[in-house]
Formats: C-alpha cells, sequence, structure tokens
C-alpha cells in the first residue's frame, strides 16, 4: 500500500530576501513544510491548498508543481506494524491573505524562515531538498 499527502512551499520576497512559512512542534521539536492527505475526490493540488490553509492560516494561490519526495513510514496509526511507502506532492505557492494566528492545532508554531537558513531549520533532507528545488523557479 502506498499513501499519498499534498503540501505547499509558500514563499514571500521582499527587499531583505525570500521567506518559506515553516510549522513547528514543540514535543517533539520539529520543523515540517505543510503537507496533508487527501480528502475524498481531492486532487493533490486541491489537497496542497486547502492543508497549507488549515496548517499555516494562510490564504495562498498555487504558482506551479515542484516535484514528489517519497519515503518509508513505519509508524502510520491506521496500519501499526506495516512499513509503507509515502509520496508527497509539492506546489509552490504564494500567499494571498489570512495570518499564522489562524493556523489549526496540528502545529504549535507557524513562522517565516529566511530560505538561506532552511537547511539548518528543517527536520527532513528531503524537504529541505524540495525547498531548494522550488525556490530554484522562484
Amino acid at each position: 500500500m502506498n499513501l499519498i499527502s499534498a503540501g505547499g512551499i509558500v514563499y514571500r520576497k521582499d527587499s531583505t530576501g525570500i521567506y518559506i512559512a515553516v510549522c513547528g512542534r514543540k514535543d517533539p521539536k520539529t520543523f515540517n513544510l505543510p503537507k496533508g492527505t487527501p480528502d475524498i475526490g481531492e486532487t493533490t493540488q486541491e489537497t496542497a491548498l486547502r492543508e497549507v490553509r488549515e496548517e499555516t492560516g494562510l490564504e495562498v494561490k498555487s504558482i506551479r508543481y515542484i516535484d514528489s519526495i517519497e519515503y518509508w513510514v513505519a509508524n502510520h496509526p491506521d496500519y501499526q506494524g506495516q512499513r509503507l511507502r509515502k509520496q508527497v506532492y509539492y506546489y509552490l505557492m504564494e500567499p494571498t491573505g489570512g495570518d499564522f494566528s489562524r493556523h489549526d492545532d496540528e502545529f504549535d508554531t507557524v513562522e517565516w524562515v529566511e530560505s538561506s537558513i532552511i537547511p539548518d531549520i528543517l527536520t527532513h533532507k528531503n524537504e529541505v531538498e524540495i525547498v531548494q528545488k522550488g525556490l530554484s523557479l522562484v
């Protein structure tokens, strides 16, 4: 069985640099990109837009599809004891409204992180790589 998720690399640009929206948890301490599982009938792009809105509190527009990443999951709550392949589709996005105060409770914090320090902030290397790929399209 394969699991599918979709998410977004939300960026904003100003005179001081390019910033990426990053979601954080306090325990265990992790920093991730917003992503989640499709609802029935959703495309991966629709899933990415919804999940980014829910997890960051931002209203966003999708600029373009970037790529997907794959990894193995061994601790999925619905499939105990199974090792599953997960594929996550990522889209490059820009904010159009909303704010971080409206994010859901899945993460403790949401913040803008300057793109040059993304490799030091994000917990997973494959997410760092997809951000770098996305930034190459900006």
